[in-house]
């Protein structure tokens, strides 16, 4: 239990460093994606930038494998409310945070 808790804090704490920079480079005019945009398309929109643009990592973690870490629950939790440093995700709606989350959980 202490385990998981412990990882998923680590989880946390590296999306909320690479989405803070990744949200900061965004202007707060930028339209929210519409509720047809892929998961695909909106990591590429709202992540790449900290996460790389296949996942590898940069400045924000590598998430190629998240899914074998993290439950798309988890994921979604992070993207929805932040963690650490990373804000919470609001300019992503319902919808999109839980394609997105989904999305992530199957790379394994």
């Amino acid at each position: 239990m202490a385990g998981s808790v412990w990882k998923f804090t680590l989880l946390g704490a590296a999306i909320v460093v690479s989405l803070t920079a990744c949200a900061q480079d965004k202007g707060s005019d930028k339209e929210k994606p519409s509720v047809s945009a892929s998961p695909k398309q909106v990591f590429s929109n709202n992540c790449s930038s900290c996460h790389g643009d296949q996942l590898q990592g940069g400045m924000g973690p590598d998430l190629r494998k998240i899914g074998s870490r993290y439950s798309a629950k988890e994921i979604a939790a992070v993207i929805e409310n932040g963690q650490g440093q990373m804000p919470p995700q609001k300019q992503l709606n319902a919808n999109s945070r839980k394609k997105l989350a989904n999305w992530l959980a199957k790379k394994k």
